[in-house]
């Protein structure tokens, strides 16, 4: 589903405005800017994803009609939306072949030089 249905129905839910709901449900979608596919998923719509709405949202926000909700509520019943459950970081990983670069093995050295001017 696309931000604003999501953000339609928590409005049904909890009262006030579409636009209450509006950045927190774009925010868990933010990721199809890197993947456009159902794999951007993976990296928001997770319990992961629901503690990082916390932390970037606070754990309530109050909507127009002075309503206090929880942003973790929120996040939850759009991952549900989509998906059915609430998987976790592992879930999703899980099945992702560990490659040599992940481990920082083969990354290249570089020098670094510092250009100081001395007066």
């Amino acid at each position: 589903m696309k931000p604003h249905l999501h953000a339609r129905v928590t409005q049904k839910k909890y009262g006030g405005q579409i636009e209450d709901y509006m950045p927190i449900h774009e925010f868990i979608d933010s990721s199809k800017i890197a993947v456009p596919d159902v794999r951007h998923r993976a990296m928001l719509h997770s319990a992961w994803g629901c503690y990082l709405v916390e932390r970037v949202f606070g754990t309530l926000i109050t909507n127009s009609d002075g309503k206090k909700v929880s942003t973790r509520d929120i996040a939850e019943e759009h991952i549900i939306q989509d998906l059915g459950f609430i998987p976790t970081m592992e879930d999703w990983l899980k099945t992702m072949p560990i490659e040599g670069w992940m481990s920082g093995t083969q990354k290249r050295r570089m020098a670094i030089t510092f250009n100081h001017d001395e007066d």
